[in-house]
């Protein structure tokens, strides 16, 4: 049948609706249950009223069974003409699938011992005037799934799961930090300046203040400036904006954790790394261990490292006091950005980057001894100012966070503020953040800081290829 034919049909079963008990009706729900409740507490004979959408209908003569389903569960309805009457069971055979409606009955058992409702009564509480995809056994088209992420998650069970899923990682993470004295804040997503890391922002515009205002690439100098404050333990699990590519581990919009320890170092966020994960995936999976496209990951800590200095050392022959061009003159002698005449170095570590993530192992494996001009932020290590304070964490060959020792100078870090400033494209331009340094002025003791990509992490966990696989509503290009 063709859709506009489906469509005319629905909308006649919906004026019946609306001649007889209304098909949208103002419904209250003083005894709300959940569908998996019932069937936990299962009990022969006890009546029930539930809601949900239907999802099978199968006739058998006087007798109709359909499952219901709602967001915790299914189960099974039996609707006997004898029972509910001739005109309300006519009713029932007039509902299409996706329809949602409101069942009252009596739970009993079949003979193979599926929990079932007797429905005695029941009510349409919103008709559906469209079909679900592809006969509702699943939506097929990956671009539709993402686009009308309603129908993936009614005809896909598999997708929901994943979404509930990233709900419980969420919870996790939470648990775990306010556990440990770590107090959750919110800082803004507007800034006047965008800054706390490398990336090109969305822009836009303030009539009131007539300023120009950025979507936040990162919380960073705000949380950072907390610790000034004295809030010595903060977090933030955050919305951030790179208006940069799209890829398979890349969506413009993208959730964060970041966390600030005062009195800490890079060496105890490895730590606190370490313990987080392994509790958020023992919190999910019941376990240390899973695997990730083929890749088994095994979680019990140690972690290994892996120094970055090294490794591009042997790969590239790149060494620490290598400018920009050095750096691309090397990666270009290996076959890397042949088509480039001029990188900046946060460019150029980019390109590094990529190629070394094919090195690293499934193996939860921190890089550290990464170059100081390349970590603005960072503190440089003890006994070698080329190096700085800092790891990037890699699970499963994916980048899942960042650390530094921060750099708490406040000479130091305008210093490095105007070098780094001298060196973005002209899109990327900005000023140096006056008032934070102005906040380092007044004194920010040593600080741990740890940003997690909690995109990426649930990517891992639920075992999705893609970025947009665990994004309820990623960004698309406009349709035609």
């Amino acid at each position: 049948m063709e859709l506009n034919e489906i469509l005319a049909q629905r909308k006649e079963k919906l004026n019946s609706f609306e001649a007889t008990s209304g098909a949208y009706p103002n419904v209250d729900f003083p005894d709300y249950q959940d569908i998996a409740s019932v069937i936990k507490e299962f009990q022969e004979g006890r009546k029930v009223v539930l809601s949900g959408r239907i999802m099978a209908k199968r006739v058998h003569g006087k007798v109709i069974f359909a499952d219901l389903r709602d967001m915790s569960g299914r189960i099974q309805l039996y609707v006997k003409a004898d029972s509910i009457g001739q005109e309300k069971f006519k009713g029932f055979d007039n509902l299409d699938i996706a329809d949602i409606i409101q069942a009252k009955g009596e739970l009993f058992k079949t003979h193979t011992g599926e929990p079932t409702v007797k429905v005695e009564d029941f009510r349409l509480l919103a008709k559906s005037l469209r079909p679900l995809p592809e006969k509702w056994h699943g939506l097929k088209d990956v671009e539709l799934r993402y686009r009308q992420r309603y129908l993936d998650l009614i005809a896909n069970e598999e997708v929901k799961k994943v979404f509930l899923m990233r709900a419980r990682i969420i919870k996790a993470i939470r648990d775990y930090l306010d556990s440990r004295g770590f107090i959750e804040v919110e800082t803004p997503m507007m800034h006047s300046i965008a800054g706390g890391a490398a990336g090109r922002p969305f822009k836009t515009f303030h009539n009131e203040y007539a300023m120009d205002l950025y979507l936040r690439i990162a919380p960073e100098l705000y949380l950072k400036r907390l610790i000034v404050g004295g809030l010595d333990r903060v977090y933030e699990i955050n919305r951030s904006f790179r208006n940069e590519g799209v890829s398979t581990r890349h969506n413009p919009e993208f959730t964060m954790l970041e966390v600030y320890q005062a009195y800490a170092n890079y060496k105890d966020m490895m730590r606190l790394t370490e313990e987080l994960i392994v509790h958020v995936t023992r919190a999910v999976l019941g376990k240390e261990e899973f695997v990730y496209q083929d890749k088994a990951v095994k979680l019990s800590p140690p972690w290994q490292e892996r120094s970055f200095a090294d490794m591009v050392k042997d790969k590239f022959g790149i060494l620490p006091s290598d400018d920009a061009s050095t750096m691309l003159r090397k990666i270009q002698d290996k076959g890397f950005a042949q088509d480039k005449d001029k990188l900046t170095r946060s460019q150029v570590n980019k390109i590094i980057e990529d190629v070394l993530e094919h090195d690293i192992a499934a193996t939860p494996t921190f890089v550290t001894d990464y170059f100081t001009n390349l970590c603005p932020l960072a503190k440089a290590k003890r006994g070698n100012p080329l190096i700085s304070e800092r790891f990037e964490l890699y699970i499963a060959g994916i980048e899942i966070g960042n650390a530094y020792t921060e750099l708490n100078n406040p000479l130091e870090q305008r210093r490095r503020f105007e070098e780094e400033i001298k060196e973005l494209e002209p899109l990327e331009q900005k000023k140096v953040d006056e008032d934070y340094i102005i906040a380092l002025e007044h004194g920010m003791p040593p600080t741990g800081g740890l940003g997690i990509g909690i995109d990426r992490l649930c990517m891992l966990l639920t075992n999705q290829p893609s970025i947009r696989d665990v994004i309820l509503f990623p960004l698309l290009r406009p349709e035609g």
